[in-house]
């Protein structure tokens, strides 16, 4: 969290902290307006060294990421910051296609937004997306679909004794496929209750997850089939027979 005196009125332990990382200062000082009014605290960086150093040192709430960046691009930032943990990130790209967003996602960022954006449907996605990332950590009792044993409250997963390395969406959406192992989950189930109601993204975003939760779970864990033109579904892995 920042220091107190940061943001508007004062930084209590309460409020929620967003790092905005954009070497355009217009931006930056129209997102700080924004999000402070709404009671955030707001910290800046201009280039990608600096916004890992202010992560690491203010360990802030959500991170806004552009990601043509100076010294280090934005991607290679969102790597590192999921590398370290759960912070959730809204990537910011001023190109037309969606290549960016899809290579985004498929690194751990939460949401993208393309430029120019509206100011106040961005700072509706940081109040989902954090609403998101709160609900995550309610959790629930362990649970296992063949050699698959998930832990929601501690966010851990296993395959046998593999500990599985999942990014927090991954993760999300492996607990919405286990809990129901052979029920077919539409496309929009899955993007609504993993990613909320009011995201506003494409159902791509489900396919770019589940195919990193496929790699993740290979080739031990169970399945995730297909249903083509609807949606997915969780299968347990065979058991291969003992030999005699």
């Amino acid at each position: 969290m920042p220091a107190a005196g940061a943001g508007a009125g004062g930084i209590l332990a309460a409020v929620k902290s967003i790092l905005v990382v954009d070497d355009e200062r217009n931006i930056v000082d129209l997102l700080r307006l924004y999000l402070e009014k709404e009671g955030f605290g707001v910290l800046a960086a201009a280039d990608g060294e600096q916004a890992l150093a202010m992560h690491a040192r203010h360990e802030p709430d959500l991170v806004i990421l552009d990601l043509m960046l100076p010294k280090r691009d934005g991607f290679d930032v969102c790597r590192e910051i999921r590398r370290r943990g759960d912070t959730p990130v809204i990537m910011l790209t001023a190109r037309g296609d969606d290549v960016d967003s899809i290579v985004g996602l498929e690194l751990g960022a939460d949401d993208y937004v393309t430029k120019p954006f509206n100011p106040r449907a961005l700072v509706a996605r940081v109040k989902a997306v954090l609403r998101r990332a709160d609900g995550s950590t309610r959790g629930g009792r362990p649970f296992e679909v063949g050699d698959l044993r998930v832990d929601p409250r501690r966010r851990d997963a296993y395959v046998g004794e593999r500990r599985l390395s999942l990014r927090p969406r991954e993760f999300d959406l492996l607990v919405a496929l286990a809990r129901d192992p052979g029920v077919v989950l539409t496309r929009d189930a899955l993007l609504e209750g993993v990613w909320g109601t009011d995201f506003p993204g494409e159902t791509r975003t489900v396919d770019v997850h589940v195919a990193e939760l496929r790699k993740a779970l290979a080739p031990d864990g169970p399945e995730i089939e297909t249903a083509r033109g609807y949606g997915y579904r969780m299968v347990p892995a065979a058991r291969q027979p003992l030999p005699d």
